[in-house]
């Protein structure tokens, strides 16, 4: 009878003993050592983006009034500031987004009063914001200060981030606004496998199945907090909603996974989609509610009052406070309006443009013309002014080839950098396309802007080369990166006159012009 034991053999000697590698975990990585370096670079280039948001920024007005989409939000954000917080729309009846961003650009006029520079300022004070931001969450991603400013000075010369800073709409507040929660993302990534690593070397991963509990995260907090004031700027910011909160959960379950938890996936559904769920739901609902203060505490905001007259007061919904039962009939008939703007039904606009346009700027917005002889200064009997939004080409023109490589990396080389690149641009980009028949226009893609930036500095990362390939690679990388950079910055120059409205002559603009949908 054999008797089995868990005893192994000895070994004789001079007999070589195989054991099994122990599992690798990721050793903790605090980022970037170079903080002060880090921390001049960003300032640098940031005070760069100040100069070329806030130069001439009260130029150009019509007559002294705002121009295209500013004649909606700059009145609303000068009646927020004198009308006791709430904004009326008389030529519409209607307020058709939410106030936040009305609420920004009142900021402005609070302190230059109701004029270009007044209805423009908080615009180019969030543009130039943006730049800090995604020097600094590139940097964070790719743990390198260089190529967190070739990010810098790529949105620098980004046409579409330029003109939206410098009008005072509400598509620039909305991309600073998720922008800054996808940095607050990343960060808490950070510490969630700094908290992991602790907890891996003190031994106490294998403590439960599911892993450890990562405590209250602050910087999840604040991402939610943010995506709040994305959704109190436009509705769309619930797309980065749906598709920041997948993200932060997918971050979750590869730390799990990484650092050897018994059962990640169970770890991730009972420690961190609940807390999740709270962060990035609940308390953006809170903040897009707390949007509408002054709507809630006054008696004539559009609506304010519908339970009684509008809509009855019993009913099955009747247990739910009247100020929120009118604030959704109010929302329900914003819905209605935004809805209603079909192809189908009529409705055409001659610089509107559909998604797949996009992520090319195939189909620009013209946002001030002005001709004729009372526009001189160009040299000329006749001169052209003005603005046009227009994604830089040599960066929009390779957007598609960018978004390829991304796919790559995400997909076959496991790259969570480009996986978080395709998760801000899919939420930015793809939502619109359940909505074909709607009249859209090409500032509805602003929020693309900083995730193709993002993209292309990590691209530009990966052509740069590794810091073990050699001398003569990484010579290479940079000159290329080096002409490639360049030739952005000169683009980005050459398109200025239709940037900023400088007098040009028609020839110059016609040049300007580059493709038949341009025009």
């Amino acid at each position: 009878m054999t008797v089995q034991t868990d005893e192994r053999p000895t070994p004789a000697s001079g007999d070589r003993v195989v054991r099994s590698p122990a599992p690798l975990v990721p050793s903790p990585d605090f980022g970037p050592t170079d903080r002060l370096r880090g921390w001049i670079v960003t300032a640098v280039i940031t005070t760069i983006a100040a100069i070329t948001r806030f130069t001439m920024l009260a130029y150009p007005t019509d007559a002294g009034t705002p121009v295209f989409d500013e004649k909606h939000y700059a009145p609303q954000g000068w009646q927020v500031l004198t009308g006791g917080g709430i904004e009326d729309n008389p030529g519409y009846g209607l307020v058709v987004h939410p106030p936040i961003g009305k609420q920004m650009i009142a900021i402005g006029e609070a302190i230059f009063g109701y004029n270009g520079w007044g209805w423009r300022f908080s615009s180019a004070l969030v543009g130039t914001l943006m730049v800090l931001l995604i020097i600094r969450i590139v940097r964070r991603m790719t743990r390198s200060t260089l190529i967190g400013a070739i990010a810098g000075i790529l949105l620098i010369v980004d046409g579409v981030t330029f003109v939206s800073s410098r009008l005072g709409m509400l598509d620039i507040f909305l991309a600073f606004f998720v922008l800054a929660a996808l940095g607050c993302l990343v960060v808490d990534r950070d510490q969630v496998r700094q908290r992991m690593a602790t907890a891996y070397a003190e031994g106490r991963i294998g403590d439960s199945e599911w892993g450890p509990r990562l405590g209250f995260r602050w910087w999840r907090f604040g991402a939610g907090i943010l995506l709040g004031l994305a959704c109190g700027t436009k509705w769309s910011g619930m797309y980065f909603i749906l598709f920041f909160g997948l993200l932060s959960v997918a971050f979750d379950l590869s730390a799990r996974r990484a650092y050897r938890v018994q059962r990640p996936w169970f770890g991730t559904a009972i420690r961190d989609i609940g807390p999740a769920l709270y962060a990035l739901v609940v308390i953006p609902i809170g903040v897009y509610l707390a949007s509408y203060w002054a709507w809630f505490a006054s008696e004539t905001g559009v609506d304010r009052h519908a339970v009684g007259n509008e809509i009855g007061e019993g009913g099955t919904w009747s247990f739910i406070p009247s100020a929120l039962r009118s604030l959704w009939y109010y929302s329900g008939n914003v819905l209605t309006f935004h809805s209603s703007l079909t192809n189908s039904a009529g409705n055409h606009h001659p610089w509107e443009s559909k998604p797949w346009t996009w992520p090319m700027g195939l189909r620009p917005m013209l946002y001030y013309y002005a001709d004729g002889e009372q526009v001189t200064g160009c040299g000329a009997a006749s001169c052209v002014k003005a603005i046009m939004l227009i994604g830089t080409p040599a960066m929009w023109w390779l957007a598609l080839p960018m978004l390829a490589w991304a796919i790559w990396k995400t997909f076959v080389r496991r790259d969570w950098r480009y996986a978080v690149v395709l998760t801000g641009y899919g939420a930015a980009y793809l939502p619109w396309f359940a909505t074909m028949d709607r009249q859209m226009y090409f500032f509805y893609g602003v929020a693309l802007a900083p995730f193709m930036v993002m993209g292309f500095a990590l691209t530009l990362g990966d052509v740069l080369g590794k810091a073990t390939d050699s001398v003569e690679r990484r010579t290479t990388g940079l000159l290329a990166v080096s002409l490639y950079i360049g030739l952005v910055v000169a683009n980005f120059v050459y398109l200025w006159p239709i940037l900023t409205a400088m007098p040009i002559t028609p020839e110059s603009w016609q040049s300007h012009l580059w493709l038949p949908s341009w025009k």
